[in-house]
């Protein structure tokens, strides 16, 4: 494949997405495709409350702003404290940001990216019902690829994301801008779906399995040396089965060697990283 064939496929991914997050920003369908991995469970606060929400992060959120996409709580990982800066990659209608918000409080600052104007719109007019609710004043919203981040070198303490990278089509370039921004000593607090061991290559070449999460996602090894080669430090995961029964994953469970179900392949995984500090940078 040439360059110019590899970058167009990078861009067919990215309108893909495109499209399927904005019919979910409208109210239907979903990012990765019409049958989801990203959201198997019977309603948004369930699968919220199943991957480790808790009720009082849940409570007086905007309506509309959990949109059931989650595979993780990154908010909770991160350890965020009063007067941060917390950026969230792929931030949909909001919600790790509006819970980061609360975390670091009217001195801090939270803020979240994401490809899909209509996204980006959601997530504003659900920022107006914040504020309104007594939430600190203290939210951004900005229009941008993860890719290619639209925030200053060294600006935040902490990146987060919930089930996003894996859609991205040039990951190891998402984790040179997360390194790229990040201050030094900062760090990084990821919720994503990875493999722990190849797809077969006909699911892969399924055009069901192309617009679905399971089709981007990474080797569980594959995202830590990703991590690394960024420049990040003290790089851990741990992984575990995700949530939803195979039902969820469309027609090409049914192209898995026999024997073998999608959770043989695919995991939900949360990622730990830092950036070095600048003693440590240069030593």
């Amino acid at each position: 494949m040439g360059c110019c064939d590899a970058e167009g496929r990078k861009e067919d991914v990215r309108t893909t997405v495109r499209r399927g997050c904005a019919r979910i920003a409208d109210g239907g369908g979903s990012c990765c495709g019409e049958d989801s991995c990203c959201s198997p469970a019977p309603g948004p606060e369930a699968l919220a409350r199943k991957v480790g929400y808790r009720e009082e992060e849940l409570a007086g959120l905007p309506e509309g702003a959990n949109m059931g996409l989650s595979c993780g709580n990154p908010t909770a990982m991160a350890s965020l404290e009063p007067g941060e800066t917390v950026l969230d990659l792929g931030s949909g209608g909001g919600f790790d940001v509006f819970i980061a918000a609360r975390r670091v409080g009217p001195q801090g600052r939270a803020i979240g990216v994401d490809m899909t104007p209509e996204m980006v719109s959601k997530a504003r007019h659900n920022l107006e019902a914040f504020r309104a609710s007594g939430g600190p004043d203290n939210v951004e919203f900005r229009l941008g690829e993860i890719e290619h981040l639209p925030l200053a070198d060294r600006s935040v303490d902490c990146v987060i994301s919930n089930c996003v990278i894996n859609l991205s089509p040039d990951k190891p370039q998402v984790w040179r801008e997360v390194a790229r921004v990040l201050r030094p000593g900062g760090r990084v607090a990821v919720s994503d779906l990875a493999l722990l061991r190849e797809l077969p290559e006909a699911v892969r070449e399924s055009a069901e399995a192309l617009v679905s999460c399971i089709a981007g996602a990474a080797l569980v090894g594959d995202t830590e040396r990703m991590a690394r080669e960024a420049g990040l430090t003290d790089v851990t995961t741990e992984t575990r089965p995700v949530f939803g029964d195979e039902g969820a994953y469309g027609s090409f469970a049914e192209l898995l060697p026999k024997g073998t179900t999608l959770s043989d392949y695919i995991v939900s995984m949360d990622l730990r990283a830092r950036r070095p500090s600048a003693a440590r940078a240069t030593t």
